[in-house]
């Protein structure tokens, strides 16, 4: 069984629960009430994105090349 990893974004909203973004497959949105729930249906919205690209015979995009860094930006 080959292990991908993925990053994902959680942004907190206003009306309450989280918005779910993984970078590496375009479109790959979800949301969830709770931290552990955003968490999973993430998840879950990973399994069905690679299970589509699988069935379209697509190659899977992953992590593991990536470099991140966080850039600090002054608003004056």
């Amino acid at each position: 069984m080959n292990v991908l990893n993925y990053r994902i974004l959680l942004r907190e909203e206003p009306e309450g629960g989280f918005t779910v973004f993984v970078p590496s497959l375009e479109g790959c949105i979800s949301y969830g009430k709770t931290l552990n729930e955003a968490k999973k249906k993430a998840k879950e919205a990973i399994e069905l994105y690679i299970e589509s690209l699988k069935s379209d015979n697509l190659p899977i995009p992953s992590d593991d090349n990536l470099l991140e860094y966080n850039l600090q930006i002054t608003n004056a």
